[in-house]
């Protein structure tokens, strides 16, 4: 009775491992179908966990590329700003010591201006200073290089209106440099200039130069107009005339000075 209780026990044990291999077996084998079928997928959705990875790497390299270029954009900017800074400035440098060496500051009591407005089809200008600054009507307007421009003929606050010695409207007394030959410079319109009232006993040619004389009082003495291009005479006429090339160009015109006082 006690030999059969061991024996069943023994099957009883037996049959568990049995039971136990079998399903661990069957376990591995299941396991590894399921990995057999399911590795194509993984490795799919590997790759595009992977591929995702580097997409988001990628765009975050661009938007740090991106970031990059828009400091040194700027960056680039303000170098260039600062550049072009220091280039008015030299080139205001530059002006001012031309006019000093002109002696125009020992000459004239000056104010320097910039102009602000000019056009190709009229004979004047606007400068950016006006009344707070001391400008009255009739002030001269000169270049640095001592040439003769206009007069102011209308003040505002914070601009003036200079009427170009071009202007119909303009005439002065002025002769010819280093003769004693005098006339009236007179304006054209479209920036044309004549020197009128010439004797015709009086000689003179392509090439000279007329400046501004001290009658009249309009503009002080000695100041270039411009160059005789063309003498036109007539028998029957009492005076000659010439016609004159300016010696400014309004395209060029940025920097003027104001005779406050001559």
């Amino acid at each position: 009775m006690k030999f059969s209780t061991v024996r069943n026990k023994i099957l009883i044990c037996l049959a568990i491992l049995l039971l136990t291999s079998f399903l661990i077996f069957f376990q591995k084998e299941v396991r590894n179908i399921f990995y057999f079928i399911s590795a194509p997928i993984q490795k799919v959705f590997w790759k595009a966990g992977d591929n995702a990875s580097n997409f988001f790497k990628t765009i975050s390299t661009f938007k740090n590329i991106k970031k990059q270029n828009e400091e040194l954009l700027l960056k680039n900017q303000e170098l260039l700003s600062e550049n072009s800074q220091l280039k008015e400035l030299k080139k205001e440098n530059e002006t001012l010591r031309e006019a000093l060496n002109l002696s125009l500051q020992k000459d004239f009591q000056l104010e320097k201006a910039e102009v602000i407005s000019r056009n190709p089809f009229q004979d004047y200008i606007l400068i950016n200073k006006g009344e707070k600054s001391g400008i009255s009507r009739g002030m001269p307007i000169l270049t640095s290089g001592k040439v003769i421009l206009g007069k102011i003929t209308e003040v505002y606050d914070k601009f003036s209106k200079v009427t170009l010695i071009s202007d119909k409207s303009s005439s002065f007394d002025a002769k010819v440099s280093e003769k004693d030959v005098f006339g009236v410079v007179k304006g054209e319109g479209n920036f044309s200039l004549i020197l009128d009232l010439v004797s015709q006993n009086e000689e003179i040619k392509e090439g000279d130069l007329v400046i501004t004389s001290s009658l009249g009082g309009i503009f002080p003495e000695g100041l270039l107009v411009g160059q005789i291009k063309e003498v036109k005479k007539s028998d029957i006429q009492p005076y000659q005339k010439a016609v004159l090339n300016s010696s400014f160009n309004i395209a060029n015109l940025e920097t003027v000075f104001i005779v406050t006082n001559f």
